[in-house]
């Protein structure tokens, strides 16, 4: 059972979900920073939204934490790169609020169009003011989009339905990408100048961050309208209040704020702006999405899987073809270790056949779990493996070949002079361990297992059963391989998957048998 530390307001459903498992749920909303050091102290996830500060601070003071859940996209309130160096795997829920987050930029488009919150207000002040806020149509009118991502691609299919002409700015998208969506990609100034609305839906960081400037502005029609509902901070406020106030664009609507929550702001006198407090992710349907969500990759970080929204993790999200050989790998990294006696200089995971074709670095990075889970102290995660393997001077590559010659699938872990196969076999995609050191097999790999060398000579399988017999060790499979090589000629190897792990004491008498070369115990 594992601690988990929740500090905002998360939907029942998913912390529901998290103590149906067994984990402890402390939910302590509303903390001050120095609260928040001593809360901290024995967490092993800890679930937040926007307003949690995890900083390096806090990180330092969580002594067995292992994943921050962070119930929504963005991440600015999290400091990924100290979490990432002390093995903390930062997940969060990239789709939950993509829908609401694309509606209410909709919703905010429609506003600053008609002038929607303006006109409201003075008629419930008793001002009849129809001709003051005539608004604008968004027929025919050009709508940029800076950042192509899911909430952009989405505003993108919502603006179609307007009739809008669609531009955009996003130097992570392809042209044709871009052209199947019907959208035209242009660079940033240009979408600023032909626009007659720009939305944005950027990230926030070092990039970002002031983004959208009175340089950039001064290259707009004096109609523009600008909406972001993206990240606070991506807009220079005091300079868009300074744009709106000479006339050099004509209107804004923000839902985010480089300081929040926040009451004061330039912007907030300007009769030409919208604001709303950051409501882009408020609805019922994001806050349960997002809820469940992290709770579900939460429970992933805390049982060692793979985490689909894991974004310090250097691997792509492992796909179906990929998914089924991660245990697989990890297995083959801690049978490893034992195999190579130690660490070796470096590393090779080789991956061939199918599998080849795609990108395999969540394979390495469950290879690396599993080798040096074995001989670390520390809990080994996909974040800190890699991180672990240059501590500890490894060398990791890998290496890929569409073509395997006895497999169509075949995943191999190589250096320090020795060698392991497996793969996958069967309609179930049962795990085979298929060569050790270029004797091939046919074994369901365990936890524990033997490799004996001996001399290929009739009696010594018949020893090797008796001696783990009298010992209370069953053998659950067994291969025996015929060395044909001229070094070890007259030589065979058995592979042997007892139901327990073989006692030293048995092995070292499996060392003294008659027929016995070499004994080795493989430990996962």
């Amino acid at each position: 059972m594992a601690r988990i530390l929740v500090t905002e307001k998360i939907a029942d459903g998913g912390l529901d979900r998290l103590r149906a498992i067994g984990h402890d749920v402390d939910v302590r909303t509303g903390l001050s920073a120095e609260e928040l050091l001593e809360a901290i102290v024995g967490a092993h996830g800890l679930i937040i939204r926007s307003s949690t500060q995890v900083t390096a601070e806090v990180l330092a003071a969580a002594d067995e934490l292992m994943v921050v859940g962070r119930a929504g996209i963005g991440l600015d309130n999290v400091d990924v790169d100290t979490a990432t160096s002390r093995g903390v795997m930062v997940v969060n829920a990239p789709q939950s609020n993509i829908v609401s987050a694309a509606e209410h930029t909709m919703a905010l488009l429609m506003a600053v169009a008609r002038n929607v919150p303006q006109a409201h207000a003075a008629l419930v002040d008793g001002r009849w003011e129809r001709s003051k806020w005539e608004g604008v149509e968004l027929c025919d009118k050009t709508l940029g989009i800076v950042g192509l991502g899911r909430i952009g691609k989405l505003v993108a299919d919502r603006a179609k339905g307007f009739g809008m002409r669609l531009i955009a700015y996003d130097p992570f998208v392809a042209e044709d990408r871009a052209k199947r969506m019907g959208v035209e990609l242009l660079p940033l100034d240009q979408v600023i100048a032909e626009s007659d609305f720009v939305t944005i839906h950027l990230p926030k960081n070092q990039d970002t961050l002031g983004l959208i400037n009175r340089d950039l502005l001064l290259k707009a029609k004096p109609s523009l309208r600008l909406i972001n509902v993206a990240r606070g901070g991506i807009v220079d406020e005091a300079e868009l209040a300074e744009c709106l106030r000479d006339g050099t664009i004509a209107g804004a609507a923000l839902d985010v704020f480089a300081a929040e929550p926040t009451t004061e702001s330039p912007l907030f006198d300007l009769p030409s702006v919208i604001v709303t407090p950051h409501l882009g992710a408020s609805t019922r349907e994001a806050q349960d999405k997002a809820g469940d969500t992290i709770a579900a990759m939460v429970e992933l970080a805390l049982d060692g899987d793979f985490v689909p929204f894991a974004v310090n993790v250097n691997a792509a999200e492992a796909n179906e073809t990929i998914r089924p050989y991660l245990p697989l790998a990890e297995r083959l990294g801690g049978l490893f270790v034992s195999l190579a006696g130690g660490l070796p200089d470096s590393l090779e995971i080789v991956t061939e056949g199918e599998i080849a074709g795609y990108d395999t670095r969540i394979l390495e990075l469950a290879a690396l779990k599993g080798f040096f889970g074995g001989i670390s102290d520390e809990v080994v995660t996909y974040v800190n493996a890699p991180q672990l393997a240059a501590e500890h001077g490894v060398e990791v590559r890998e290496v890929s070949s569409s073509t395997s010659t006895d497999f169509v699938n075949l995943l191999t872990l190589r250096g320090g002079g020795h060698a392991i196969s497996g793969t996958l076999a069967g309609v179930k995609g049962n795990q085979r361990i298929v060569n050790i050191d270029g004797v091939p097999f046919d074994v369901p790999p365990v936890d524990h297992m033997v490799v004996i060398r001996n001399d290929d000579r009739p009696g010594v399988i018949g020893t090797v059963g008796t001696l783990l017999g009298d010992a209370g060790v069953n053998i659950a499979d067994m291969d025996v391989a015929r060395v044909d090589d001229s070094d070890d000629a007259g030589r065979a190897v058995m592979l042997i998957a007892p139901t327990k792990e073989t006692p030293a004491a048995v092995l070292d008498e499996l060392r003294g048998a008659p027929g016995i070369i070499d004994v080795v115990s493989l430990n996962a």
